[in-house]
């Protein structure tokens, strides 16, 4: 049965597309306040999170697949008082999807997976160090070609 099945990953992994959907859910529904710091100041927001979470983020595009960044914000991370990063994206819809990004992830990358949190469901994966999940309100068939077009953004 060797390689029928994913080995599971550390619990600390495991967490992150709980803590994504959450985070989703918390600030995709608010109309006024969705944002920390909105998209007309990009480079101000990758610079202060990048520094927040020591280390350079990435802000993938999503122009191709219909979405727009609408802004980011600092939020906790559950481990050892770490930070994270939300950056949350709009479709002319009104629909949203979210990036959460950790820093200080286990050295040992994770494949690409699935789960579900209540109405949200997140794509996560570990590379370099940076746990990410990009969350959405969509199905998984949806949502799958968005977290490919982020995963390989980023995996530059």
């Amino acid at each position: 049965g060797r390689g029928w099945v994913a080995p599971q990953p550390p619990a600390m992994v495991a967490a992150l597309p709980q803590e994504a959907a959450r985070a989703h859910l918390v600030y995709s529904r608010e109309v006024l306040h969705p944002v920390e710091v909105t998209a007309k100041e990009e480079a101000h927001l990758v610079a202060w999170l990048s520094k927040r979470l020591g280390r350079p983020l990435t802000v993938p595009v999503l122009t191709a697949q219909g979405y727009a960044l609408v802004g980011g914000r600092l939020l906790p991370a559950a481990a050892d008082n770490a930070a994270a990063a939300q950056f949350m994206y709009e479709n002319r819809g009104g629909q949203r999807l979210t990036l959460y990004v950790r820093s200080g992830e286990p050295a040992q990358d994770t494949a690409f997976r699935f789960a579900g949190e209540g109405a949200a469901a997140a794509f996560y994966w570990v590379d370099g160090g940076f746990g990410y999940a990009l969350a959405g309100e969509t199905g998984r068939e949806a949502l799958l070609p968005l977290a490919r077009a982020v995963y390989e953004q980023l995996g530059r």
